[in-house]
């Protein structure tokens, strides 16, 4: 069967065994067999004999209870059933289950209603734990990259010195002619152009961040 497991994938096995001559259905050989024969014995237990024509069963009995103070009894000592909460959403009368209608505030008057999750003060733990040792980790390769933090008044005065380039830049491109008619005029334009470009996205940079680091040399 191992060896034919491939050719078996579509049509079947490829050779089929052919009962043999000798199996053949004999008669009688699919009727059912009767339980074996038990040996009958006399002492065996009986049922009960049937009641006779002649009996009578018995009358007349009475009982001394009382079912009427009973009765009372019971309903004056239980404890009165309160009748179920529904509530009617047409005019008609149709009645519904007020507990399964989402009416009744149940969730508020839970003692757990508004408390944050354990699992989530858990998750906010290790974010915050993670974020510590982040912060760790790049103070530690800072102090091994021996980054320097520039001061305020350093800011100040590389942003101010930018912005002083920006306008000496602007002011040499505004005094290009009006007509670019030249190789070396479009050429020097584009520098122009380029170096505004240049400034102006370090000057935003500069301005965005407060904290500014530089690798010593």
């Amino acid at each position: 069967m191992q060896k034919c497991k491939t050719a078996m994938k579509t049509m079947g096995p490829p050779k089929v065994e052919v009962p043999s001559p000798k199996d053949f259905l004999k008669k009688h050989s699919k009727e059912k067999t009767l339980p074996p024969k038990k040996r009958f014995d006399r002492n065996e237990p009986k049922k009960p004999p049937v009641p006779l024509r002649t009996d009578h069963p018995v009358m007349g009995l009475q009982s001394e209870k009382n079912f009427i103070n009973t009765n009372a009894a019971d309903v004056i000592m239980g404890v009165a059933k309160k009748p179920k909460p529904i509530y009617v959403d047409k005019r008609t009368g149709d009645k519904h289950d007020l507990e399964t209608s989402g009416l009744v505030p149940k969730y508020i008057n839970k003692k757990d209603y508004g408390v944050t999750p354990e699992y989530i003060c858990k998750r906010n733990e290790e974010v915050k734990k993670a974020q510590e040792e982040y912060d760790n980790y790049i103070q530690e390769n800072l102090r091994k990259a021996a980054m320097k933090r520039l001061s305020d008044e350093e800011r100040e005065a590389v942003l101010q010195g930018l912005k002083k380039n920006w306008e000496e830049v602007h002011k040499e491109f505004q005094s290009l002619s009006v007509f670019i008619d030249s190789i070396p005029k479009k050429i020097r334009k584009q520098k122009l152009e380029e170096e505004m470009k240049q400034l102006e996205h370090d000057i935003s940079i500069i301005e965005k961040h407060k904290i500014i680091y530089i690798a010593n040399k």
